[in-house]
């Protein structure tokens, strides 16, 4: 593990000095069988009631094949979310550079910030499903630097620049946006376990979303991803800022142990072994369900079980990386729609207070109100006391008998 002792203290004990911000991560990740019209309205009330809830983000995926992750604009759920919701940010999750002209795309996300009043976050990757770029005529191998030339010129077309470039797959001729941006928007660039994706952020000092943090493998280079930032801000002349890091992970909570792990009987396989087909994953040794989830929590690679375990994982990823802004949920569809809604519910009621220093000043005074041995009761009793028996002596009546011991 690498040592991360001097930035250890970024959030701080309960997140006292940089309170963590949550939101959920949506593929998303329907199963097939199932209405899919339905299934879109459904993340759009997940959005309203994340927004009820107090969740900071919420980052939508893009993807055009599998017939399981069934959103292909990012950008149109945005401007639709924005109008059922207040105050939660919206963002690209992620929005797959080679499939788009990078002018387009650029003034396309900047009309979104305007829509949404500064309620847009930009999330860029080179695309996920091999089979999307074969779709697109795409070599895979290719993507990784083909998202690297599209950002270069969308950074600077953000900038207000103008921009002409020419590679093997766009030309831009004195390309510029006709319009300034709404809001400083986060940019973030996704990472997973190659130092493709923080060689990038880091030159350009955006934001990292580091969508395998607690995946083992993902989660041993944690801390050496946040050194490859650092180290390419400073050749490129930038800062980076551990608030803008952003890190995924699996999590489903209910009231017991035993209730998540029934909970994720609905869709736990079915997402791993959809996974399976589109993502290099790990082996796995166990053999049945019950093992499947066990080993899950038993390696970090996610939780199924308690608010405190969902805690105590959160804190490890804390220790692990050094700090970072925000945590966010994979939208699974690990569960039902009832018991996702309640496992949200859950987090927002005592996942999040933990880490944003919420909960101590409460029960510091409930505390300092049931150890005083009941004097505010008694000196409550004595004023009324006191009131009878004002009240008695205006009248020239007896003392009324007392309801507070002398």
């Amino acid at each position: 593990m690498t040592d991360s002792s001097a930035d250890a203290d970024f959030n701080g004990a309960n997140g006292s000095k940089h309170p963590l911000k949550f939101g959920v991560f949506l593929p998303p990740m329907h199963p097939t069988g199932q209405n899919p019209t339905l299934s879109m309205h459904r993340d759009l009330k997940l959005a309203e009631h994340l927004d009820e809830l107090g969740f900071d983000e919420f980052w939508v995926g893009e993807h055009h094949s599998s017939g399981f992750e069934t959103i292909a604009s990012p950008e149109v759920f945005i401007a639709a979310a924005a109008q059922r919701t207040q105050r939660i940010k919206l963002g690209t999750g992620v929005n797959s550079l080679p499939y788009h002209h990078p002018l387009i795309l650029a003034d396309r996300i900047l009309m979104l910030d305007h829509l949404t009043k500064g309620r847009m976050m930009f999330g860029a990757g080179p695309g996920q499903l091999a089979s999307d770029a074969a779709m697109l005529g795409i070599v895979v191998d290719e993507q990784r630097r083909m998202m690297e030339e599209a950002f270069e010129v969308i950074m600077a077309l953000f900038r207000g620049e103008t921009v002409s470039a020419e590679t093997d797959w766009f030309k831009v001729v004195e390309g510029r946006l006709q319009l300034r941006p709404y809001s400083n928007f986060d940019i973030a660039v996704a990472a997973s376990i190659s130092p493709s994706g923080p060689k990038l952020a880091g030159r350009h000092g955006v934001g990292l979303l580091s969508v395998a943090a607690t995946n083992p493998a993902g989660f041993e280079n944690l801390a050496g991803h946040w050194k490859v930032m650092e180290e390419q801000a400073a050749e490129a002349g930038r800062t980076v800022d551990r608030g803008k890091w952003r890190m995924m992970g699996p999590m489903h909570i209910a009231e017991s142990e035993q209730q998540a792990l029934d909970d994720c009987r609905y869709g736990f396989e079915r997402v791993i072994d959809y996974l399976g087909h589109v993502i290099p994953t790990a082996p796995s040794a166990a053999t049945d369900y019950e093992g499947r989830i066990r080993e899950m929590n038993d390696t970090g690679a996610g939780v199924v079980g308690t608010p405190d375990m969902a805690i105590a994982q959160i804190q490890r990823l804390i220790d692990q990386s050094g700090g970072f802004g925000t945590y966010l949920v994979f939208g699974g569809d690990l569960a039902d729609w009832p018991a996702t809604l309640r496992s949200y519910e859950l987090f927002a009621q005592y996942v999040m207070p933990h880490f944003q220093d919420q909960l101590a000043p409460p029960q510091q005074s409930y505390d300092w109100i049931v150890g005083t041995n009941h004097q505010f009761v008694l000196q409550t009793l004595h004023a009324i006391d006191k009131s009878r028996q004002d009240y008695a002596a205006e009248r020239g009546e007896d003392a009324p008998e007392l309801l507070s011991p002398q």
